[in-house]
């Protein structure tokens, strides 16, 4: 796709032409069940090599319905997994999908120091690295940590050599957001552009649409509605994401967690693998860096 920039209110703004059919980019961040944010006050960061992984027969599964439709995706992988299951980050890479960094421990940004975030970032870049022989362009912060009060991350990300992120979602929530950032990519600041997850604009405010907890929890038609007002209105593609866990309803129970945080983690697991076989069919699906320009030539 052809754009080029605007700048206003301190950003710049890439304006990308539309084609005939939008291609919109596809998502995952790699992560396990027991990695989840939400989990963390109930699983010690210490037991995690106890804890058998499911990563792989989910990661299999999410290759196995881009492959049956023709769609790439970026995979926005912990370091922590990488290292413990090279093998499925190098079919994830051979297959021609983007790797890209979701950092090494899964720690929001917003819990950490300048100085660990950095080390965090610049850990799982090497990591992704060295295992794949593949250039890690992108990163995402766990949990959409990134907010007004830390913006000092995207300094870090530009100084670890990360031309892109996507770590911010525009809307309300009570663990993330920053809902008067702008809706479409953006640079705040250097040459780092921010691609923040999709959301569509309607009834006065920013509505989620970029896939995760809303996707699973909402009839599909909502997502499909969402994705196409972008495509249609604003005439910009959507970037969508989901996790490898949310297509597994044999996972585990968690024991002890409160009951607003099992509805969400929980509830249409057994539904995901449709809706999401639907949705692949129903859009137009490639990497991030390919659909916003970040390709290596």
């Amino acid at each position: 796709m052809k754009g080029d920039s605007r700048r206003g209110a301190g950003y710049t703004f890439w304006m990308t032409s539309t084609p005939h059919k939008i291609v919109n980019a596809m998502s995952v961040d790699v992560e396990d069940y027991f990695q989840v944010s939400a989990m963390a006050q109930h699983i010690d960061r210490a037991e995690w090599d106890r804890i058998p992984c499911r990563i792989e027969r989910n990661v299999d599964l999410l290759l196995s319905i881009f492959a049956d439709n023709g769609a790439k995706a970026t995979f926005f992988t912990l370091g922590w997994i990488a290292q413990r299951h090279p093998e499925m980050v190098r079919r994830i890479v051979a297959e021609g999908h983007e790797l890209a960094s979701h950092g090494d421990a899964h720690l929001r940004a917003s819990e950490q120091t300048r100085a660990e975030f950095l080390a965090d970032i610049v850990k799982a870049k090497v990591i992704l690295q060295d295992i794949s022989g593949q250039p890690v362009q992108g990163y995402r912060a766990p949990s959409f940590s990134i907010s007004e009060e830390n913006l000092w991350a995207f300094d870090c990300l530009e100084e670890a050599g990360y031309r892109y992120s996507s770590s911010v979602y525009p809307v309300h929530h009570d663990h993330y957001g920053m809902p008067d950032a702008p809706r479409f990519p953006y640079s705040p600041g250097g040459q780092l552009t921010e691609i923040p997850v999709t959301t569509a604009r309607a009834f006065g405010r920013n509505l989620p649409a970029g896939g995760g907890g809303y996707f699973r929890l909402l009839p599909y038609a909502a997502s499909r509605w969402a994705i196409n007002r972008v495509n249609q209105d604003d005439r910009k593609p959507a970037i969508f994401y989901t996790h490898p866990w949310e297509f597994d309803p044999e996972q585990p129970k968690v024991s002890g967690v409160d009951l607003k945080t099992r509805f969400r983690h929980y509830v249409n697991l057994g539904r995901t693998e449709g809706r999401l076989r639907r949705l692949v069919q129903d859009f137009q699906w490639d990497r991030v860096d390919r659909v916003f320009g970040f390709a290596a030539h």
